[in-house]
């Protein structure tokens, strides 16, 4: 080995011990190699930063701002309403969300499609108060398998197809990935559903445990004019209100409260719904059923545009203590509506503008995006630590949706590079207003980003280096003289190793041809090896660097570095495990 191989090998032993440790975070870990390989001549200078425009880290920031748009937009309340249920066991859930990614990264991009369902997966885990990294791993791990089955799911399938047709003269075409692909998918997503997802550590990410310490509110919506729900009983709507996770507590009608025979009186436009929820919940029921804010603020009609939720603790000196909203002159001073307050102990049994705010109690305020700190000072309260509420833009759901379905179509069929497609989707989300400006940034999982921007440069340098071609050298002579299955196990094996290491686009680059020179040497046809190349390339399931996928999950799911192995470890023998008779099958040597 040369210097710079030892070094480098050094590295990320260095580098993946740290990891798993957890001592540290894997930001400063990474950074912290990447600056030493600098130091130390294994990785030029002018390269050092080359991590961070590289197109895998400009697609996770912009898959983290596509999907914050779909969420504002209420693309991801469309779907929780159609196909997710929040009061199915977590089996359930998993089995049914893992089968839909499987299929959708079958025909789209497995990132992009993990884009779609990460916020459902998320909203869901809210409603059902239990903590998103339960079910984001396995999540991933489906949209992973599922990419696996055609030529387009995954970027490993068409790197290999591409070296076939140079080195063979012909590609592999749509379809030719199924059998192998879609038994190891088909295979995976039973383990992950059934019994791999028990593995994950049970760690929260703070989700449940920070709602969990506010009390919910006392809020009001009113049927605006042309409401589907005229005509129609309170009663008749406490259905999607447990849906939504939302308390009906009565009507409010002529200036009158309603309850208990309220509860069967038929609802008429202008008539106000009483109700106790969280602020997520509050949103999704007001977007589900078309209502609006009844606070009668410079707010009111809007659905998401400027505007946003602020959540502020009343002082004893508040300007708002001791009296209420309407005799401080919130909406026509301020612009802003009261949309809810949270009250230990006390029942509030007068209207929200009308109810007397006491010291301690918490306000839910939809305030204009630009004036949010302004507000909460004028009113001399102490705003709570944000925790990322969004009024849901519903008129722009479509919209949103198909900008993404659009982007990720042409994306699929090669016309447009995906990165900038995404780009050209969150671009046009702030401009329809669908996602604010301001909040762009506030979504990209930073410590994710310095995480691959340093670690793509090291492993570029490797490559470089001649190292990758040393461990290739070194497999074709361990597999001499060895049967035809032990010889593409081990092929699987390490192709697997490498990709969890390096990124999974340069691990097929180096393996396939690898998998070529091997079936040549043993004067067999190269399709089995492509094929288990094609496979071992995909499933990175062992760290988060592997895969964009599981470098997605990192932040929201709440997972440290050495969280993956435990389910993934069994994953990849149970994917080799198929995956070789079913090659030797299908593509005979």
């Amino acid at each position: 080995m040369t210097q710079d191989q030892i070094i480098l090998f050094s590295l990320f032993g260095i580098v993946f011990g740290l990891l798993l440790w957890g001592r540290f975070r894997y930001d400063m870990v990474a950074f912290g190699a990447l600056m030493a390989g600098t130091v130390l001549g294994v990785v030029e200078p002018s390269e050092a930063f080359a991590g961070f425009g590289h197109p895998a880290t400009l697609v996770v920031a912009l898959v983290l701002v596509v999907s914050a748009g779909l969420v504002r937009s209420g693309a991801v309340f469309l779907i929780t309403r159609t196909l997710v249920d929040a009061s199915r066991s977590l089996g359930a859930h998993i089995a049914i969300m893992g089968g839909i990614g499987g299929v959708l990264s079958a025909f789209m991009n497995n990132v992009a499609a993990l884009a779609l369902l990460m916020p459902v997966d998320i909203a869901t885990a809210r409603k059902a108060g239990r903590s998103p990294g339960v079910s984001l791993m396995p999540l991933s791990f489906a949209t992973i398998l599922g990419g696996m089955v055609t030529l387009i799911g995954t970027p490993p399938n068409i790197i290999i197809a591409t070296i076939r047709e140079d080195s063979l003269g012909e590609p592999f075409k749509m379809f030719d990935f199924a059998p192998v692909g879609g038994v190891a998918a088909i295979v995976g997503l039973a383990f992950v559903a059934f019994f791999g997802w028990r593995l994950i550590p049970a760690r929260d990410s703070g989700v449940g445990e920070q709602l969990s310490k506010l009390e919910p509110y006392i809020a009001e919506l009113r049927l605006p004019e042309g409401s589907k729900l005229a005509d129609t009983r309170l009663r008749d709507l406490e259905g999607a209100a447990a849906e939504a996770d939302v308390a009906l507590l009565g009507i409010l009608r002529d200036g009158k409260r309603r309850f208990g025979m309220g509860r069967n009186l038929k609802l008429r436009e202008g008539d106000i719904l009483v109700l106790e929820a969280e602020p997520e919940a509050l949103d999704e029921f007001r977007v589900g059923q078309n209502l609006e804010p009844a606070g009668g603020g410079g707010t009111e009609g809007v659905t998401g545009d400027g505007v946003s939720f602020v959540e502020m603790v009343v002082q004893g000196d508040s300007r708002i203590a001791g009296k209420t909203a309407e005799a401080v002159g919130l909406s026509w001073r301020q612009g802003t509506t009261l949309m809810g307050i949270a009250r230990k102990g006390t029942r509030i049994t007068k209207r929200l503008r009308k109810t007397v705010v006491e010291p301690g109690d918490i306000l839910l305020l939809l305030t204009p995006s630009d004036r949010a700190e302004d507000v909460v000072s004028w009113l001399g309260g102490l705003p709570l630590a944000d925790r990322g509420l969004t009024v849901t833009n519903d008129t722009k759901t479509w919209a949103a949706i198909g900008l993404f379905a659009a982007a990720v179509a042409l994306a699929s069929v090669g016309l447009l590079y995906l990165p900038i497609a995404l780009g050209i989707v969150a671009v046009s989300y702030v401009l329809l207003k669908i996602l604010p400006l301001s909040e762009i940034y506030d979504h990209i999982e930073w410590p994710v980003v310095v995480l691959l921007g340093s670690m793509i440069p090291l492993g570029a340098a490797l490559e470089t280096s001649g190292g990758t071609e040393l461990i290739a050298g070194a497999l074709v002579g361990l597999t001499e003289g060895l049967p035809a299955w032990a010889i593409l196990t081990v092929l699987m094996v390490v192709t697997m190793t490498m990709s969890d290491v390096l990124n999974n686009t340069a691990t097929a680059i180096v393996a396939a041809p690898v998998g070529i020179t091997m079936a040549q040497s043993l004067g067999v046809s190269p399709d089995p090896f492509l094929m288990a190349v094609a496979v071992a390339a995909s499933a990175a399931f062992l760290t988060p660097i592997g895969h964009k996928n599981n470098t997605l999950i990192l932040g929201p799911g709440g997972y440290r570095f050495g969280d993956y192995w435990r389910m993934g470890l069994p994953l990849e023998v149970l994917v080799i495990a198929v995956s070789i008779p079913t090659i030797l099958l299908v593509w005979p040597l």
